[in-house]
């Protein structure tokens, strides 16, 4: 098991020419005082539209190590990855998201399931946990109702961790289980009864992505009642540190935001409470890079602001395609997305004010940036006409990459 550094930042980069940018945004939050990991992500689907190899995100990470002198702990993410497409990752990564959520709900094993219920006998009561102010009231019946919903998908899990583990057993590595793409939020109760679940499989998890109230829609803020987040946030810190206590869970286990780009109302919490309880954090923000890509080249005009126009008119042409995959995290209401027409007149300032994330600018529309970041297909099919322009506009991107994930996300969150 490779041991996860306590604040640790997920970093999606679909094309593979911001990786230095971003290690940018990791420097200046060091010299900030933030003690922060850098951890690139690139999940089997992404490298299947894009047509990039696993492999290739450790090269990308490993040049931007090399280019700018960073010499401590940086991950690679297999995110979201299988059985049946771990293969291609296990090589270059040392980071691995299992993703099982296929799984929840099926018919679990039932002599298993019975072994993992009598297991809690000693917990099924009014538990006091230290920072709750109300007891978790277990129960056999309730933990019978989380087991039915996830008692196979933790095995599941369980399986593909130790698959990985035998193709790296000389090669440490550090484990994820999302548990976050499911239709319900946890609960307290069902927080405690996964953890007990991935004890039992001896999975050891050293960051965990529940799912919380509320929608986490992709490239814009949080929706949902923030009292509420609170509430769920800080009940899931006091449930690890206890379940680490419990159950022979690792020291390091802490808590994994999905979605986490662009969630600017959410970090203050989140900056508390990680503060107040000593926890570290894993923060996902896979798509704010491709979108600072689009603004990036908006903003330089020309064949750039070209190719942002044709990716949204892409966008508005294959809409049901592209946003059917991503259907529960994303809410867009296609009567407030400008026509074609008119977003082909747009200038470099009108594009970049619809789709820069500033909810200060009235031109901001949140259904358009939706979009474009569900329509990377659309700029993968450009091929190297795409890839050309990140590289004769890469300063200008590259500022602004640095710009969003340091000043926008890495510095309220973890400052």
């Amino acid at each position: 098991m490779k041991t996860i550094k306590p604040y640790t930042f997920g970093m999606g980069d679909r094309f593979g020419h911001q990786g230095e940018a971003q290690l940018k945004a990791v420097l200046e939050a060091r010299g900030a005082g933030i003690d922060v990991y850098p951890t690139w992500n690139k999940s089997f689907r992404e490298h299947s539209i894009v047509g990039t190899e696993p492999q290739s995100l450790r090269e990308e990470a490993d040049a931007a190590v090399a280019a700018l002198g960073w010499n401590d702990d940086y991950y690679i993410d297999a995110d979201h990855i299988r059985m049946e497409t771990v293969g291609e990752f296990l090589r270059g990564s040392n980071f691995f998201t299992l993703d099982v959520a296929d799984f929840v709900g099926d018919a679990p094993d039932g002599s298993a399931l019975e072994d993992w219920l009598d297991s809690l006998n000693p917990y099924y009561k009014s538990l006091e946990i230290e920072g709750l102010e109300e007891p978790l009231v277990l129960s056999r019946d309730s933990a019978k109702a989380a087991g039915m919903q996830f008692f196979s998908a933790i095995q599941k899990a369980g399986e593909l961790y130790r698959s990985i583990e035998s193709s790296k057993s000389d090669s440490p590595f550090v484990t994820e289980v999302s548990i976050d793409e499911t239709d319900q939020a946890q609960g307290p109760e069902e927080i405690f009864y996964l953890l007990s679940m991935m004890a039992r499989e001896r999975i050891p998890v050293q960051t965990v992505a529940p799912k919380f109230t509320g929608r986490f829609n992709k490239g814009v803020d949080y929706v949902g009642d923030l009292a509420q987040f609170e509430q769920e946030f800080h009940a899931d810190l006091c449930i690890i540190q206890y379940a680490v206590k419990t159950f022979g869970l690792p020291e390091r286990l802490k808590i994994s935001v999905h979605s986490g780009s662009d969630k600017f109302s959410l970090y203050p919490i989140i900056n508390r409470l990680i503060k107040q309880h000593g926890a570290g954090l894993h923060v996902k923000t896979a798509g704010t890079t491709w979108l600072e890509e689009v603004i990036g080249l908006a903003r330089a005009g020309g064949e750039g602001l070209q190719i942002a126009k044709e990716i949204y008119a892409g966008g508005i042409d294959q809409f049901e395609s592209l946003t059917a995959p991503y259907s529960t995290v994303i809410d867009i209401d296609q009567s407030k997305l400008p026509s074609v027409e008119v977003v082909n007149g747009w200038t470099s300032e009108e594009f970049v004010g619809a789709l820069e994330h500033d909810l200060n600018n009235p031109s901001y529309n949140q259904h358009l940036r939706q979009l474009i970041h569900v329509a990377f297909k659309i700029a993968a099919k450009m091929g190297d006409r795409y890839t050309d322009a990140l590289k004769a506009n890469a300063e200008i991107i590259g500022k602004g990459v640095t710009h969003n994930l340091y000043e926008r996300h890495m510095l309220p969150i973890l400052g």
